[in-house]
């Protein structure tokens, strides 16, 4: 039996490093399936998902030059899985308002760009200097507070 990429075999888990399992393959083959290929989700202990013994369906991903086989558990399921189509939910119509997000409610009547500037220049020195002068003394450095 040949091995080549994108072929599906069944194995037995014959080994468990950290770093992930190896396979046996049969007819004296062996390939190892690394602990990223082993599952979609984040695998922290691969003993959470395998052990020695299992059966399980292999993807073949590479074959080295030096004999080294390279082996997912995950590329065999999705290829065995009927592909999703991803569509996005409806979710409506989308808001379209154009009120700036700190704006006052507009009351009575439409306030001009004058008006809205001026508003928003002093609420960011407001802003700006209870920021200043909660963030003054915490510098630290040589010498004492600055006025």
């Amino acid at each position: 039996m040949s091995i080549e990429v994108g072929a599906k075999l069944p194995g037995k888990v014959s080994g468990i490093t950290n770093f992930g399992a190896f396979i046996d393959l049969g007819e004296g083959k062996t390939g190892l399936v690394h602990i990223s290929e082993v599952s979609n989700g984040y695998v922290k202990d691969i003993h959470d998902v395998l052990t020695v013994g299992d059966e399980v369906t292999v993807k073949v991903t590479s074959v080295g030059d030096d004999g080294k086989i390279g082996l997912s558990i995950r590329k065999a399921q999705e290829d065995a899985a009927p592909k999703k189509e991803f569509r996005p939910r409806d979710r409506g119509p989308r808001p379209t308002s154009k009120k700036p997000f700190n704006a006052p409610a507009n009351k009575g009547g439409k306030q001009d760009f004058d008006s809205l500037m001026s508003s928003f220049l002093k609420d960011s020195d407001d802003r700006l200097s209870s920021l200043k002068r909660n963030t003054e003394g915490k510098r630290g450095g040589r010498g004492g507070r600055r006025n």
